[in-house]
């Protein structure tokens, strides 16, 4: 179903070999046009999730703002440059391309009452 102002989801994934849980609360949300949501608890110290839409030529858009912080410090920041940044890039891009594939099926229908 969807989601609302201060409601949270907890999210289950395996990276790197590892399950790991996240939650994350709505904290600002505008329909139609942005909803952000924050780790509450997660494996990284913070992460802020902004998703904005607009219509451009007759086509809705999406634009992703993703700011995260690691933990552990400067092992961390050194991850990022290694590892995260560009995993966390492709991540995004293939779970956003699956949500472009269901929202232009007719699937979607069955989660809206």
């Amino acid at each position: 179903g969807l989601l609302n102002l201060g409601e949270t989801v907890t999210w289950r994934a395996k990276h790197f070999g590892v399950w790991q849980e996240l939650t994350s609360k709505i904290s600002e949300y505008h329909y139609p046009f942005y909803f952000t949501d924050i780790m509450l608890k997660g494996t990284f110290r913070s992460i802020t999730h902004k998703h904005s839409f607009s219509v451009e030529n007759g086509k809705t858009m999406m634009l992703d703002e993703f700011v995260y912080e690691s933990p552990l410090g400067i092992l961390g920041r050194l991850a990022n440059v290694l590892v995260l940044t560009r995993y966390l890039r492709k991540f995004l891009e293939e779970r956003n391309s699956m949500i472009k594939n269901f929202a232009e099926s007719h699937e979607w229908k069955a989660f809206i009452a």
